[in-house]
């Protein structure tokens, strides 16, 4: 069975055989349905993936900045999160906090015996944090960097300054745990108002790539996700259009818990230079009448095997874009323009019948499927794609 060591390497993903204009890879086994000539075979044979950027971008800085961002001010909630994140937890944890703000959360973990680690993005907060840390002797380091733009494309366009996960574990002397390991630490943070959706996409990336937080492990995420990004993350294939490529790719990676259900008007709302908000704004107050889910994401031990890894991931990725793109689709007509192996006998392997729809699979038949072409015998090409893939974010 394949393990995830500590360290990887750059992740592979597309990479184009230089004068090949009629075939690409996509990690490996992968191969244009275009007819390729013996001499582009060879070629294709001797060349490896080259490792690229990951493909999820830094998005330049927003022209406005005084973007909202909610915090956490009721010392009640946060004895509840206090109490849900130390659940079972015999001995101390370590926590590393997204944007404590005011710290009313980073103080009730401290009272349970955890070590904090407080990443806070606004200068004007960070005063009050380091004297909270000085109160409690060692148990609360502050960092002045955002945890949703950590381990940056383009460090050029972050702000506040970029810090590098694996500097920053390094300096606080975090170590990893092997993938089967235990969790090495939690994250708690409220995905931002605005880009929920591209930081769902930059760390199920990260994970299954198991670069940036994941490099040291199953680390835990208990965060707070709004109603409709969560309908999306929960929904099966009854859910209509709700069931989406992330749907797939967050419930196959992870075991994803409802831990605490809360309105939105529990939050205070913080323009970027710390001030407190007044709601003003119509689509704001319609808002605030919605709730937010508390949600924890812990990785699954089994979601690396022999025949989905680190090296690969990125194939199932595109397998389920390709998939989701005519949702409506019979399964098996998809198999024809995705792989050659033959398609019955793929659907035989899963336990599928030919007239199964994509809006039928549930998430882990979309592993099997996988794990099926890849383990498939007698295919020098396990997959085909009509031209070069884009690794958008959707």
């Amino acid at each position: 069975m394949w393990v995830p060591m500590a360290a990887l390497s750059a992740r592979l993903t597309l990479s184009a055989v230089t004068g090949a204009g009629a075939l690409c890879i996509l990690g490996p086994r992968v191969v244009r349905r275009k007819e390729c000539s013996e001499a582009l075979r060879r070629a294709l044979s001797d060349s490896r993936p080259q490792p690229l950027p990951s493909p999820v971008e830094s998005s330049p800085v927003h022209r406005c900045r005084l973007e909202h961002k909610r915090y956490i001010t009721s010392r009640k909630l946060a004895g509840i999160l206090a109490l849900l994140l130390q659940e079972k937890q015999n001995t101390p944890q370590v926590v590393l906090e997204c944007n404590p703000g005011p710290g009313i959360l980073t103080q009730a973990l401290l009272e349970t015996g955890a070590r904090v680690i407080a990443l806070e993005s606004e200068r004007t907060f960070i005063p009050h944090l380091e004297s909270l840390g000085k109160q409690h002797h060692g148990k609360l380091d502050v960092v002045h960097c955002d945890f949703f733009k950590m381990d940056p494309q383009n460090s050029g366009l972050v702000k506040p300054p970029v810090v590098l996960s694996q500097t920053l574990f390094h300096d606080l002397e975090i170590e990893g745990f092997p993938w089967s390991a235990g969790i090495p630490l939690k994250v708690f943070g409220i995905f931002p108002m605005k880009n929920e959706k591209k930081a769902l996409w930059k760390l199920i990336y990260s994970l299954y790539s198991c670069t940036s937080i994941y490099r040291y492990g199953r680390v835990e995420l208990n965060m707070f996700i709004s109603e409709k990004e969560y309908q999306k993350l929960m929904a099966k294939p009854t859910d209509g259009n709700l069931y989406q490529v992330l749907s797939v790719l967050w419930q196959v990676a992870c075991n994803i818990r409802l831990l605490h259900m809360e309105p939105w008007s529990s939050f205070d709302l913080y323009t970027q230079n710390g001030q407190l908000h007044k709601i003003k704004s119509k689509e704001l107050a319609e808002l605030i009448q919605q709730n937010l889910y508390f949600v924890q994401m812990t990785p699954r031990k089994a979601l690396f095997t022999e025949n989905l890894t680190p090296v690969n991931y990125e194939v199932f990725f595109h397998m389920l874009k390709q998939c989701f793109v005519k949702r409506n689709a019979n399964l098996v007509d998809h198999l024809h323009s995705l792989s050659p192996v033959d398609a019955m006998d793929l659907l035989s392997k899963i336990r599928k019948h030919k007239n199964m729809k994509i809006t039928n699979m549930y998430p882990l038949d979309f592993k099997r499927l996988f794990e099926a072409v890849e383990c498939s015998r007698g295919y020098t090409y396990k997959w085909l794609c009509n031209d070069i893939i884009e690794d958008k974010i959707m």
